[in-house]
Formats: C-alpha cells, structure tokens, sequence
C-alpha cells in the first residue's frame, strides 16, 4: 500500500474473473419459473398490511393507557419506515410490479406522500448515482451519509435522530439544485398534503394537540433511525473503494463493494431483504423484489464462493464495533482506494 496515495493495488486475472452473464442466466431461470406471489406478491402483502397498521396505529396512540399510547407510537414508525423505505426502494427499482407507470405512481405515493422525501431525488441519487457506480469515490461512494466533523457517538447514535427534519429540507434542497422548479413544486404539494394529512389523524382520531401531533411524528419517524443510518453505511463504507479511472467489471465491483447483514424479523420487514441480508443480490439484480432477492440468494452466494469471489457477510454487531473502533479512517480520513488492474 503506497502510504502517502493511500492506494491498494488490486491484480485481477481476467481469465478467471467469472462472466456475469452465466449468473445472471442462472437468475433469470429461477424468475422465469416464479409465480406472481413469488415475484411480488409477498411484498405487496407487506406492504399493505404496513399501510393498514399505519392506519390503526392512530388509535392506539389516543390511548390513555401509556403503555397502550407507545406501542402506537412503535408501530406507527415501524409501518411508516416499511411504506417509506422498504416499499418505496422497491418501487423506484421497478420492482415493484411489471409495470413502470405503476411504479411510478405508488413510489411517489410511498416517499413523497407519506415520507416527505422527493421519488425524483431518490431516483437521480440511488438509481442513476448509487447503483452503477457503487463505491466509486465522488459518485456513488455512499457519501450521503458522511459526517466526518461528528465524534463517533455522536455520528452513530445521536445525529440520526435529527432524520426526520433533515429528510424534507434535504429533498427540497436537492430539487432546487438539481430538478426542474415544477418538480419541485409537485413535490411540495405532495409531500406536505401529506404531512397535512397526517396531522389531522393525529388530532381528529388519536385527539392530540398540534404540539403532541408534530411530537408523535417526531418520535415515531426516529423508532428506526439509528439503524437506518447503521444499514446505509455499514454495508459499503468500509469495503473496497474505486476511481473512475480503476474500476473493475460489475460482478467484481458489486461483490467487492458490498456487504449482507443477516436475517433480522423487524428489520427484514421495515427495511426489506434487499436492504438487509441479500444486499449483494440486490446490487447485482437491482430489479428484483425483496422477496426474489431472498430466494436466488442461495445461487448467488453458491455463484461466488465456487468462483473465488468475495461474498461479504457480517452481523450487526460485529459492523457497529468495527466502525467504531475504525471511525477515523474510515469516516474522519478519506478511507483507501482500490486500484483495480487487471491481467490479461
């Protein structure tokens, strides 16, 4: 490792580098031969119980009894987090259904609707940014989510719960930088129609005051936020980073550069399994559903693990303690880049 560049020499055998294509023949095999319910009804199902717990939870959050009270508060931010996270990465995907119009329809509905963040800024930062360039320092490097002026606690356990103010003002911010004024316009229109929304079940059904309906939002929009920020970081940053100029072919790029966290009930629910433990899969067959992803994993990691390519695995734990103790090189410094070379 040359010291002052900061730069790993990674040589590569072309020869042995596996083709995509085998895999992704091996993939589409098992779609071609998967039911509706396979491909995305599961997810549907998901999610639209999400949708009506979110509903009911207004409700329970009226309670008098305290204990009654907060697990309305718990399950409303669980339910907000499926709807606004895990479906609306699903849907800005297309994976969603095999339709593009719909979609396009339901993910405005999921995140600008009921998340307050813009369906057009998370397509230009995930699609077009994040997944074809992931782990490419200044492009698609995860860099969103860096803050190296925060002492590690700070960084880890106290800053995410300032997400859910800090997501529409970075939606808006965004817009106006990078989108046409009528998008954004439509986005302010639909987010805070929504908000609008939102505060009226909080007073007319749960009998809150304006103060305790932003509170109640507040609070349940931070039920998960501390491991949302832990899942977006923990799963790139940390693992091989690449120039432009160095790059190597996708299958080596999404193997090398992305990391499965393992099988967790709630976090599988509210964030999806492309999120959480089929990470690699989802970055390869950016297409596929949550539940899709789940099923070709075990091809996929087999595909790997035959080839000599990496398939990185951890626990929860084991990342969290890992980039706690290498936070400043990993967070504070810029962490090392992967030159990519490759051998005929």
């Amino acid at each position: 490792m040359d010291q002052d560049a900061q730069i790993i020499t990674d040589f590569v055998d072309l020869k042995k580098l596996p083709q995509f294509g085998i895999l992704s023949k091996q993939v589409s095999d098992v779609v071609a031969v998967s039911s509706w319910w396979e491909r995305y009804g599961v997810d549907w199902v998901i999610h639209a119980s999400a949708a009506l717990t979110w509903l009911a939870s207004h409700w329970l959050v009226g309670s008098a009894l305290p204990g009654v009270h907060w697990l309305g508060v718990f399950l409303l931010g669980c339910s907000h987090y499926c709807v606004t996270f895990k479906a609306a990465h699903m849907l800005v995907h297309d994976a969603g259904c095999g339709s593009k119009a719909w979609n396009r329809f339901w993910c405005f509905v999921s995140s600008d609707v009921m998340g307050s963040f813009s369906a057009d800024v998370g397509y230009d930062i995930h699609i077009k940014c994040h997944h074809p360039h992931t782990n490419v320092v200044g492009l698609g490097d995860s860099s969103t989510w860096k803050a190296p002026f925060l002492p590690r606690y700070v960084y880890l356990f106290l800053a995410p719960l300032l997400l859910p103010p800090l997501i529409p003002l970075v939606a808006i911010k965004e817009l106006l930088e990078l989108q046409a004024p009528w998008k954004t316009v439509r986005h302010m229109l639909l987010a805070y129609s929504g908000l609008a929304f939102h505060l009226y079940l909080l007073t007319a059904v749960s009998g809150l005051t304006l103060t305790g309906a932003l509170w109640a939002i507040f609070l349940s929009r931070n039920v998960l936020s501390i491991p949302y920020i832990h899942v977006n970081v923990f799963q790139h940053i940390g693992l091989p980073m690449y120039c432009q100029q160095h790059r190597p072919k996708k299958i080596y790029q999404m193997t090398t550069g992305v990391l499965n966290l393992p099988r967790n009930p709630l976090l599988d629910i509210c964030f999806g399994h492309s999120i959480m433990s089929c990470h690699t899969e989802h970055h390869l067959f950016p297409r596929l559903s949550d539940n899709m992803c789940l099923k070709v994993k075990p091809l996929v990691r087999a595909f790997c693990l035959d080839r000599g390519l990496p398939y990185h695995e951890d626990s929860y734990a084991g990342r969290v303690k890992h980039f706690w103790n290498n936070y400043n090189s990993l967070m504070v410094n810029a962490p090392p880049i992967t030159k990519f070379v490759g051998l005929q």
